[in-house]
């Protein structure tokens, strides 16, 4: 058997994930995994985000999501915690910006009540009212909690700032104190009828299985679970760079630390130069202890309590970004440190070992993903979500492997700009 062959059955490929879709277009993969006696279900759909909520109903998808498993028309809400404590299983729920996730996890026999309590909970949910205004209170009161965090006020302050009032990435999905207060049970209900459906479904299920049967079970519990009124996927609409630099401030007196946020448009999942811009922000602020701007703001400098860079990719103009917390005295200087890494990343290459360093650890990262079923199942799930392949694997190791130093330096550049950026700062007032 060639190396090649070898490989192709250790990992989850084409060859090992079988793929099923039902008549009513959900996707079913499943990925056997004998060496346990578990077994993890993993999915999505492409509706119920909160990108289909009106901007006055902010923070109804996520409430809507939350309160599925708070009872159904065959059970209460003690009914279904009994069913899956009674098995030691677990099984949940959450909604996010563009669609909603789903999962749970059980001992493989028990496979069978885990796929009923996930169709139920997604077919035929009833809203209980006083559900609905538990949960609304505990939004409500995270938020009031969340005016009091540095660090939270930072991001929301940077988003507003970084995304037109009009696109989904300027709001939270969590919605604001404006609008969770008058969410209700009968929106909820409202909003599931519309948008929850098969259109756009994936069930990923790994562990201890028979492959064969995993799509005749989900076949029979969603198998004839229609929904017309389910619209069809909606990319977001792409967002231009900051023209010069932005600058938001968030005070919250009496506090002895700032947070700030700064950053830029970035690349979607999708984007060709997605893997270069991936590798370029691990070398700025990941790899290591926090990249280049975590060994110069935060080590030499002693500038920051944390600091360090993400990008979120996904299915839109997910954002680049730095982050740090520090004392208010250093926010400036901090930004100054931050933004030179940036600017020497553009003006010069990535150092052999330095690429070296993080190819070698995007690449052997990847089968410590994969030593669970969660793990497994997510992976599976990622390549669909971004029609990635179910080959992925396997190209992955070339894909990064191929990237050069002029690749990191021209996804840094073509993002970052050295005069047009947006920066968020929380903190205590400025005298």
């Amino acid at each position: 058997m060639t190396v090649k062959s070898n490989l192709m059955h250790s990992l989850p490929t084409s060859e090992t994930i079988t793929r099923a879709t039902l008549p009513n277009g959900i996707t079913v993969l499943a990925y056997p995994n004998p060496s346990t006696q578990s077994v993890v279900v993993s999915g999505g759909l492409d509706g119920g985000g909160a990108i289909h909520e009106r901007p006055e109903h902010n923070g109804l998808a996520v409430l809507t999501a939350e309160a599925l498993m708070r009872g159904t028309q065959t059970r209460d809400f003690q009914t279904l915690a009994s069913a899956l404590e009674d098995v030691g299983a677990d099984f949940g729920v959450s909604a996010g910006v563009h669609g909603v996730s789903f999962g749970g996890k059980a001992l493989a026999e028990d496979l069978p009540l885990l796929v009923e309590i996930m169709a139920d909970v997604l077919r035929r949910p009833t809203f209980p009212a006083e559900h609905i205004d538990l949960l609304r209170r505990e939004t409500v009161t995270s938020l009031k909690y969340s005016l009091q965090d540095t660090r939270r006020q930072a991001s929301r302050a940077f988003r507003q700032a970084l995304y037109p009032a009009d696109h989904p990435y300027h709001r939270s999905a969590r919605g604001t104190l404006d609008t969770v207060p008058n969410l209700t049970a009968d929106m909820a209900a409202d909003f599931h009828a519309q948008h929850y459906g098969p259109t756009g479904m994936t069930v990923v299920v790994v562990g201890n299985i028979e492959a064969a049967q995993v799509a005749e079970l989900i076949q029979a519990k969603l198998g004839d679970w229609e929904n017309p009124r389910q619209p069809q996927w909606e990319p977001v609409s792409m967002v231009a760079q900051p023209d010069g630099v932005r600058q938001a401030y968030a005070p919250i007196p009496g506090k002895t630390q700032s947070d700030f946020v700064m950053g830029v448009v970035g690349p979607a999942r999708k984007a060709a130069d997605f893997q270069a811009a991936r590798i370029a922000n691990s070398v700025l602020g990941e790899f290591g202890m926090m990249g280049r701007i975590g060994e110069n703001v935060r080590v030499k400098n002693g500038m920051a309590y944390y600091a360090y860079s993400s990008l979120e990719g996904g299915h839109g103009p997910g954002a680049w970004l730095v982050s740090a917390g520090v004392n208010p005295a250093n926010v400036e200087r901090a930004i100054e440190l931050s933004l030179a890494q940036v600017r020497q990343m553009a003006e010069q290459h990535v150092n052999d070992d330095e690429l070296s360093d993080v190819k070698s650890y995007f690449t052997g990262r990847m089968p410590l993903q994969l030593e669970s079923n969660e793990g497994v199942a997510g992976t599976i799930l990622s390549m669909v979500e971004f029609d990635l392949g179910l080959d992925y694997l396997l190209h992955m190791p070339g894909i990064i492997d191929a990237i050069t130093r002029e690749d990191v330096v021209e996804a840094i550049r073509r993002y970052w700009q050295p005069d047009a950026y947006v920066v968020a700062v929380s903190g205590p007032p400025v005298a």
